[in-house]
């Protein structure tokens, strides 16, 4: 009788489930997530322990945490426990894990009462921080268990996580899809993660993936009649570039002008369109490709006609953006880390360019 491997016998069976039930979304490689849902493990073991960007990254590590507070849009205490999970990841030592696994748990429930802005920048880390340590047996049941539902909890603004996700074009929904995507990655729920991905590439400027979409003023829109979540190549306005302008957060800094105002709302909202596109590229998805390159023309818009490059909690970012797309945008380093990851200048400036990906855009 020829052996099946149980991995490709799930992969054929979440295929099927998806062309069954007609759905647009394309199952991601949950296999590659298994192997870490932010960088793969066994790189991560072969990474330095020495320059600066180490030396923040166990500074940060080895700081004392208050208590987790998943409705305090500003705790840093996520990226605290990122910092740990990552440094247990590298080195075994584990007290960092003791450390990781105690501020997961104390993270439970601590969301009620916020709204879903803080629960979509604060959630993601801790979820990362739990599959780089991996939680005991029976801490990682109540965690699952909550997990399973937070999704689903109405926040004080009246939106589930997911909601804003499938809502909101700026900060608020990429934030909250980054958790999202990290959550269904870390419960192995393929269905919710395509679903993610989906939205995803609807906010890169693809309506015809997902256009439900609430905007706020439309000046920085290329078509107001069909409004993007990133504006589309060649796009431009009064003979003024604005391809790869993010228009639901550069309103932020008002209606259309030139020189265009340096609106760190944007920045805020790739660091959740960033995360995305790296939980999603682990999954084998093309994002860093989708919609011409829609992420890599959002930055260099920023550098190119805003004058804008990264600075303060956003420096993480380019580290990030010059491994994946192999360019060269300045950065700092050591980097200082961000509302929902960090760190970047040691666990990925180094990545060599993605290749070999494997599943086709949905």
């Amino acid at each position: 009788m020829l052996h099946v491997p149980a991995s490709l016998v799930f992969v054929i069976l979440i295929t099927l489930l998806f062309a069954a039930t007609g759905s647009q979304a394309v199952p991601p490689d949950m296999q590659a997530l298994a192997n870490g849902i932010w960088i793969d493990r066994q790189r991560l073991r072969a990474l330095p322990t020495q320059g600066p960007a180490w030396d923040k990254l166990r500074a940060d590590a080895d700081q004392p945490i208050g208590s987790p507070d998943l409705s305090n849009q500003e705790d840093p205490t996520n990226v605290l426990i990122l910092a740990k999970a990552l440094v247990y990841a590298r080195t075994g030592e584990p007290a960092y894990r003791d450390a990781v696994i105690a501020g997961c748990l104390a993270a439970i429930g601590t969301e009620a009462g916020g709204e879903s802005l803080a629960l979509g920048r604060e959630l993601m880390a801790y979820v990362l921080a739990a599959d780089l340590v991996g939680l005991p047996p029976e801490q990682d049941a109540v965690f699952r268990v909550w997990l399973d539902t937070v999704l689903d909890e109405k926040m004080l603004e009246g939106r589930t996580l997911r909601q804003t996700h499938e809502q909101r074009p700026n900060n608020w929904g990429t934030m909250a899809g980054a958790s999202r995507l990290a959550v269904a990655a870390y419960l192995g729920d393929a269905a919710e993660f395509a679903q993610a991905a989906i939205v995803f590439k609807g906010f890169l400027g693809d309506r015809t993936s997902h256009a439900a979409f609430r905007y706020g003023d439309l000046a920085w829109q290329a078509d107001p009649a069909n409004p993007v979540g990133i504006n589309p190549r060649g796009a431009t306005r009064e003979g003024h570039s604005i391809d790869g302008v993010i228009p639901d957060d550069q309103r932020r800094g008002g209606g259309f002008t030139w020189p265009p105002p340096k609106e760190n709302y944007v920045y805020e909202s790739l660091q959740g369109a960033l995360a995305q596109a790296v939980i999603l590229q682990r999954a084998g998805y093309p994002v860093l490709d989708w919609e011409d390159k829609a992420l890599l023309r959002a930055y260099q818009w920023l550098h190119e006609q805003a004058g804008y490059p990264a600075e303060g909690d956003d420096t993480w970012q380019p580290h990030l953006v010059n491994a994946v797309y192999q360019t060269a945008f300045p950065v700092v380093t050591p980097s200082r880390t961000g509302k929902n990851v960090g760190y970047t200048d040691w666990s990925h400036a180094s990545l060599p360019a993605p290749q070999g990906l494997r599943i086709n855009q949905p």
